[in-house]
């Protein structure tokens, strides 16, 4: 019966790649083999297991956050910013490129939507990169991985999924999640800054007047600072606000996710871009997202359920535990797979599908097999689920089915080809496979979250 449920594992991730709705293929495709092997009777448990699921405090944050995000995104905090940003690093060659790897990371502690921020900074910046100098697969590079840091910098929907399906705290999450991000920040703006001082052309230097900033007038070093002061202080109030009460105690990640939607309807109402027509096209938008990720989750809810009462979990335990697999050699062996999966499906699916038979393979072995510096189970499970965010972020980045290709080749303009944007997120892949190395060896950047 084992074979079964491995046969319905490769079955659906085969049917994945077919483009037929996920949430329908895992829970259709599982209660199909679960009909004929275990019986109708065996569905009883399921009205449980979806309960379970949808009284689920947490998961809350996922409608909330996206709402604040598709908010944000509406009251045109990404232009404002870039426009400041440019003023203020236009000196510099490679300017434009580092203005707009921090207001991705701005955008993605504040919004934390890849698609939003691409298409933004994609639609304002990517042009005027190609016209002072900018090598088509560089400008392109910068602007696809850049969309993607919201995937890891909290407040992140990547963490609040992991944190749920792992059964941690998402707050401890974010938590270790902020010096990975901040790290992979830092890289990227090093490798643009140095790549761009030793490749020819003007790149945005003193000559090179953008118009990107004519918008924002002729002030002088003084004035653009003083405009990028204001403009900052939206979203890093923001920013403050929801994180802050987190990591403080003061509340918890829904209590905070309802904070940040309140606050950026504020935000839309007090800068005059927040309609009637504009608040039901942000609702109905959000609509559309959460229920696209509930019905995967009842789904995959299906498809656990059906897995594991054909034993499979079992035989995969058996299998690694008996198979003479390392701890380090299961780490490796899942990332890989993780990494393999994110060119062909979405992170969500990888998600709900893969975390759930790999996590109680994990909890066969003692943490301190991982690291010494793992003393109880929640700290190991933390790293592993933060080193899986990782992972799953490169999954945007990772063609032919990335999804910041797709945005980004969607606004791009004519001679910007595929193979620019592939050739221009490669370096970028291999800084996010360095810090998820760097991570898993030195896993005392997020230990002190939990004690």
């Amino acid at each position: 019966m084992e074979y079964i449920a491995l046969i319905l594992f490769g079955a659906i991730l085969i049917v994945l790649l077919t483009g037929f709705p996920v949430a329908f293929v895992l829970g259709g495709m599982a209660v199909l083999v679960g009909y004929f092997q275990l019986g109708p009777e065996f569905f009883a448990f399921l009205p449980s297991r979806v309960m379970g699921v949808m009284s689920n405090y947490v998961l809350i944050a996922v409608p909330l956050f996206i709402f604040m995000g598709i908010t944000m995104q509406r009251t045109g905090i990404a232009e404002s910013l870039l426009i400041s940003m440019s003023r203020v690093f236009s000196r510099i060659k490679g300017g434009m490129a580092v203005s707009v790897i921090v207001v991705g990371a701005l955008m993605a502690a504040s919004t934390g939507i890849v698609g939003a921020t691409v298409v933004t900074m994609g639609t304002i910046s990517l042009p005027i990169m190609l016209r002072y100098g900018y090598k088509p697969s560089l400008a392109s590079g910068v602007v696809a991985s850049a969309g993607t840091l919201g995937q890891i910098i909290p407040p992140s929907i990547v963490l609040v999924l992991l944190g749920s399906v792992f059964n941690i705290s998402v707050g401890d999450l974010f938590g270790a999640a902020v010096i990975p991000g901040v790290l992979l920040v830092l890289m990227y703006l090093v490798y643009t800054v140095v790549i761009t001082q030793f490749t020819k052309g003007a790149m945005d230097t003193n000559s090179a007047k953008l118009e990107m900033i004519k918008s924002a007038g002729e002030e002088g070093s003084r004035q653009s600072i003083t405009l990028l002061l204001k403009t900052l202080v939206i979203p890093l109030t923001l920013i403050v606000v929801v994180l802050g009460s987190i990591f403080a105690g003061i509340a918890s990640p829904t209590e905070a996710a309802a904070i940040g939607a309140a606050g950026a309807l504020l935000i839309g109402v007090s800068q005059g871009k927040l309609d009637w027509t504009t608040l039901k096209d942000i609702s109905v938008e959000t609509t559309h997202m959460t229920s696209m990720v509930f019905f995967i989750l009842l789904g995959a809810t299906t498809f656990t359920l059906v897995f594991r009462g054909l034993n499979g979990d079992i035989f995969l335990i058996d299998f690694f535990t008996e198979g003479g697999f390392t701890p380090w050699g299961f780490l490796g062996f899942v990332m890989l797979v993780v990494f393999v999966a994110g060119f062909f499906i979405d992170f969500i699916e990888i998600i709900f599908i893969l975390v759930p038979v790999i996590l109680p393979i994990l909890k066969t072995y003692n943490p301190s097999d991982f690291s010494p510096v793992f003393h109880t189970m929640p700290q190991l499970l933390l790293w592993f689920a933060l080193l899986l965010a990782l992972n799953l972020q490169t999954s945007f980045l990772t063609p032919p089915f990335g999804f910041s290709l797709f945005y980004l080749k969607g606004v791009a303009p004519p001679e910007v080809q595929t193979k620019d944007i592939y050739r221009g997120i490669v370096p970028f892949i291999l800084i996010q496979l360095a810090l998820i190395l760097l991570v898993m060896f030195y896993p005392q950047v997020i230990t002190y979250v939990v004690n």
